[in-house]
């Protein structure tokens, strides 16, 4: 299958609330946010025997582990606690493709699991298209779209870091033609309104689910503004078009009736990997023109 990265638990034991995830040689492990009754210092007990359990299940040194800790005082830093303060990039490979992750510094790992059939079904559209990934994060959808054989693809992002790192991993995958592969750090929201209609033959859109960065010139909220958000790509989406639209907003419900499409498909389920059966938080959505 060319599958090296894959999530092996998700909380099934309600005592042992981790999500822990494979990439290659690694281990990755996120400690699900709960109260716990426990002070700090037997918390901290707690993770370091849990951390032996799952050196022996898995028969990993500790130093393959990668750790992130809910914050859990005033006083640290960031959403998350690291075990050791160590960038640690290394590349891993899905389907015949090869991507950047860390596993120790960031919120995510670079390369979101869940979208790997996604990710799949978007090469398998691509050839000789012109392809727009917005909100691309660190652009695993435009790679797979360049290896596709697209004629054009298109990556935009508001964060310079990850346009870099989507850079890096097209690099990566010797995709450099800079007539063909093209970087643009925008707003979104307002990039949308510079593009000329009936342009592009594929659009990935994967927003977040409320954003309010500075910036920005508008604040996103998924939930309110998804359809003007999904009819302005429609406008620059050549007719016959596709859009493949995610969003993992738990609540979310979607406006068919305010989207000017000719076909509105729920794909969930069809794009969700054995993986992550049962425990999909994000829904997606083949809009066509």
């Amino acid at each position: 299958m060319g599958i090296t990265c894959y999530r092996l638990y998700d909380h099934d034991l309600p005592e042992f609330p981790f999500c822990i995830e494979i990439y290659e040689q690694n281990v990755y492990v996120a400690e699900y946010k709960r109260r716990h009754g426990m002070s700090e210092d037997e918390h901290d007990e707690w993770i370091s025997r849990s951390m032996i359990v799952i050196c022996e299940v898995l028969k990993v040194s500790e130093e393959s582990i990668f750790l992130k800790l809910r914050q859990k005082k005033p006083g640290r830093l960031g959403q998350y606690q690291k075990t050791a303060e160590r960038r640690s990039e290394f590349i891993v490979e899905e389907n015949g493709l090869k991507f950047i992750v860390n596993l120790s510094d960031y919120l995510d790992t670079g390369l979101f699991l869940d979208h790997r059939i996604t990710r799949e079904k978007v090469r398998g559209d691509s050839k000789d298209k012109r392809v727009l990934n917005l909100f691309s994060y660190t652009g695993s959808f435009s790679v797979y779209a360049a290896s596709g054989d697209a004629n054009e693809v298109v990556t935009v992002d508001l964060s310079n870091t990850y346009l870099d790192w989507a850079q890096r991993n097209m690099q990566l995958n010797s995709f450099t033609d800079i007539s063909k592969y093209k970087f643009i750090q925008a707003d979104v929201l307002q990039y949308l309104n510079a593009v000329q209609e009936n342009y592009f033959d594929i659009i990935i859109l994967d927003p977040p689910t409320f954003s309010n960065s500075k910036r920005m010139e508008d604040i996103l909220d998924i939930q309110r503004d998804h359809a003007k958000l999904i009819n302005d790509c429609l406008r620059i989406l050549k007719p016959g078009g596709k859009i493949y639209f995610s969003t993992n907003y738990k609540k979310f419900v979607l406006d068919k009736a305010s989207i000017v499409s000719s076909l509105i498909k729920d794909i969930t389920k069809q794009t969700t990997p054995f993986d992550f059966e049962g425990r999909i938080n994000r829904v997606c959505y083949l809009i066509e023109k």
